[in-house]
C-alpha cells in the first residue's frame, strides 16, 4: 500500500447523496478474482447508456477532471452492500482521497485499508467544493493526513478527523498484511519454537 501524508490534486465532483456500493462497482463485475483492474468499471451504469456509449454529462467522462484523484461526493457515501470491490475500484481508477459529509461504516474500513484517505467534512464546506469544483477551471484542493486539513489555495481550509491507528496506517502505507510482516522475526521465532516443541513431543 502506498504512503499517504499531502496530496495536491484536481477536485472531481460527483454531487450525489447516498451513492452505494453497487453503482460505484456493480455486481457482476465481482466475480473476478484479481484485486486490479476493477477501475474501468467504476460507476459502470452511470458512464454509459445500455448500449455502451459513454455518457458526455457524467462527470466521469468530463475531460475537464482528467487525472483527478481527489473526489467530492454527497453524504453517506459507500453505503449499500459490504463488498470490498468498491475500494478496489476507487483506488484502481486513481483517487487517492473522497470528501463527503458522511460515509457508511464498511466502506469506511474497506477505504482506509486499501489506501484511500477519507475526509468528513460538514455539508456547507462539502457544498462549497463541489460548487468550486464544478465552476473553477482546473479547482484544486491540498489534503494533508499528517495535518489532517483540505485547503484549496484560494481561502478554503477545513479540518478532519481520522483515527489515530488508522492515521498511522496510512502515514506508513500498512493494510492488515503489512501490519502482520512488521512482526515477521517474531512469528517465525514462534513458529520454531512450535514446529520444535511439537516434534519433541512426538518422539
Amino acid at each position: 500500500m502506498q504512503p499517504f501524508r499531502t496530496l495536491t490534486s484536481l477536485a472531481m465532483p460527483l454531487d450525489r447523496a447516498n451513492v452505494d456500493t453497487d453503482q460505484i462497482i456493480p455486481k457482476q463485475f465481482l466475480k473476478r478474482i484479481e484485486r486490479t483492474g476493477y477501475g474501468d468499471f467504476l460507476f459502470f451504469d452511470w458512464r454509459q447508456t445500455a448500449a455502451g456509449e459513454p455518457l458526455k454529462d457524467f462527470v466521469l467522462n468530463d475531460p475537464r477532471y482528467k487525472g483527478a484523484q481527489i473526489l467530492v461526493a454527497g453524504k453517506n457515501f459507500g453505503c449499500g452492500s459490504s463488498r470490498e470491490h468498491a475500494a478496489w475500484a476507487l483506488s484502481d481508477y486513481g483517487f487517492r482521497v473522497v470528501i463527503a459529509p458522511s460515509f457508511a461504516d464498511i466502506f469506511f474500513s474497506n477505504a482506509g485499508k486499501n489506501g484511500i484517505v477519507l475526509a468528513r467534512l460538514s455539508e456547507e464546506q462539502v457544498d462549497t467544493l463541489l460548487r468550486n469544483a464544478k465552476t473553477i477551471a482546473g479547482y484544486q484542493l491540498t489534503v494533508s493526513l499528517e495535518a489532517q486539513t483540505v485547503t484549496d489555495g484560494r481561502g478554503f481550509s477545513a479540518s478532519f478527523e481520522v483515527d489515530p491507528f488508522r492515521k498511522f496506517c496510512l502515514l506508513e502505507g500498512l493494510d492488515d498484511i503489512g501490519l502482520t510482516l512488521r512482526h515477521a522475526a517474531a512469528l517465525d521465532q514462534f513458529e520454531a519454537k512450535h514446529d520444535e516443541a511439537v516434534w519433541l513431543k512426538a518422539k
